[in-house]
């Protein structure tokens, strides 16, 4: 007996499911997809020294977009997966992504990388949401919790390669080979999924409103626009204040539209859950400083340190294990009670870490032993916490119906801080002061929203009692 019944089609009779495959084709689609989130911050150094007459605050896009096109095409992805079927749209989301990896790999300027990288935040948001559904679909219900545990596992995976994978490739070639590192990976993904996923037949399912996603990208593309350039256009340029204005009413107008649309681009009806919804909130404000502390990692170890490219790559993987191993220890605690403690460990370590490598102990002189160990092994540590225990807590608010949905706008939510965290990054960097004063600006500002992250954590409610 599976959690749903799938695969019949019209033409040809079912064929037989094999979940253990179904779950290594959608955790490698997965990998791919959340592998490019960590293994760009490490070919960043290698971009900026490749567009040398192009300003910071625009090739941070290389990741913001990214961020931002995935975190507003989630929930949408996944109703139209729903509503197409589950495999077609996994498939062409593989194939949109490999391509849109090329494109990337082979970019003449910083206009067409930036361009790739909406593509690939586009297809990966309909990968990751059309992943789980299958994966959901295909096992049977008494290994349905371990499967979906193992898949969430490999973003955290993920994580801990990347910086060694990116160093070694960028080292060995340059930037674009963490992108063309994509293109076979991908091809062996799509033939073994031609051949081993399940065919879903779609029951019905409305197809997902258009309009209010638009709305959404645009708005909060918009706002993070606004943030990302207010220091070089100057916060009272009409159209920075254009921009952040503009972009918060588009959000609005999406939101408004959610709350009456048959098939909204957010779920506005999981925020009567108070649990979730201060979940959301605290993932919300904890992803800006992630993404912005993850980002400035490789810049402060080479333009500061004058470390190397693989010597970075080495050093970061020091706090990327460490989240490793606090994600495991965090997934083995079942009592739900003391998930949002967990969290505000988690975040409040993160904190200690950046307010560490605020102060004078992160200076010219490299410090490997006696700063970087320690202050990796804090913050990649409370990472594991937080992150774990984010994705656990906003799990058990929910209904296990509604898991699946939970889980997409509990992504979002830290898509969409990491954007603004990356706006908020290039706006300090490129403040008019000393390199070494613009790292410790963006490490205290990144220690004061994860101590605010830890204290939202602790708001959260306990599950109420069952039965």
């Amino acid at each position: 007996m599976t959690s749903e019944t799938v695969d019949k089609t019209a033409a040809s009779p079912p064929r037989p499911i094999k979940p253990g495959l179904v779950l290594a084709l959608c955790s490698g689609a997965t990998f791919m997809a959340f592998l490019d989130l960590s293994v760009v911050n490490i070919a960043f150094p290698d971009i900026l020294a490749d567009y040398p007459g192009t300003p910071m605050s625009t090739l941070t896009w290389v990741v913001s977009a990214y961020a931002i096109v995935f975190a507003a095409f989630l929930t949408p992805a996944g109703k139209l997966a729903d509503a197409v079927g589950r495999h077609k749209v996994f498939l062409t989301a593989l194939v949109g992504f490999t391509l849109a990896s090329l494109l990337c790999a082979l970019a003449p300027d910083p206009g067409v990388l930036v361009a790739g990288r909406v593509l690939q935040g586009g297809f990966a948001a309909a990968m990751i949401p059309s992943a789980l559904a299958l994966i959901i679909s295909s096992t049977p219900f008494e290994k349905l919790f371990r499967a979906v545990a193992a898949w969430t596992a490999i973003s955290g995976f993920s994580a801990v390669v990347g910086p060694a994978l990116g160093g070694v490739l960028v080292e060995q070639f340059d930037w674009r080979a963490v992108f063309f590192i994509n293109v076979p990976v991908g091809v062996l993904l799509l033939v073994g999924g031609l051949r081993g996923l399940p065919r879903h037949a779609p029951p019905g399912t409305p197809f997902p409103d258009v309009v209010g996603t638009l709305l959404l990208t645009l708005g909060i593309g918009g706002a993070v626009a606004g943030l990302t350039e207010g220091d070089r256009w100057g916060w009272t340029d009409p159209l920075t204040l254009g921009l952040i204005v503009g972009g918060l009413v588009l959000v609005g107008l999406a939101l408004a539209r959610s709350r009456r649309h048959a098939s909204p681009a957010v779920e506005i009806g999981l925020w009567k859950v108070r649990r979730f919804v201060l979940c959301n909130i605290a993932y919300f404000v904890f992803g800006a400083p992630m993404f912005a502390w993850l980002l400035s990692g490789a810049l402060f170890t080479t333009t500061i340190w004058q470390w190397s490219i693989l010597e970075s790559a080495g050093a970061l993987s020091i706090g990327a294990f460490a989240s490793m191993v606090t994600s495991v220890i965090a997934g083995r605690i079942t009592d739900q009670t003391k998930h949002r403690w967990i969290v505000a460990l988690g975040a409040a370590m993160f904190a200690a870490c950046c307010a560490m490598m605020a102060t004078d102990l992160f200076n010219e002189t490299p410090n490997l032993w006696g700063a970087w160990v320690p202050a990796s092994l804090l913050g990649g540590g409370g990472l594991g916490f937080a992150i774990t225990g984010l994705g656990t807590t906003a799990a058990t608010s929910l209904p296990p119906i509604q898991f699946a949905a939970g889980l997409g706008m509990n992504m979002t939510a830290r898509q969409v801080g990491g954007a603004l965290g990356i706006a908020s990054f290039a706006a300090l960097m490129s403040a008019d002061r000393l390199p070494l004063d613009n790292f410790h600006a963006l490490y205290l500002a990144c220690a004061i929203a994860a101590a605010l992250a830890a204290l939202i954590a602790v708001l959260i409610p306990d599950p109420e009692p069952q039965g």
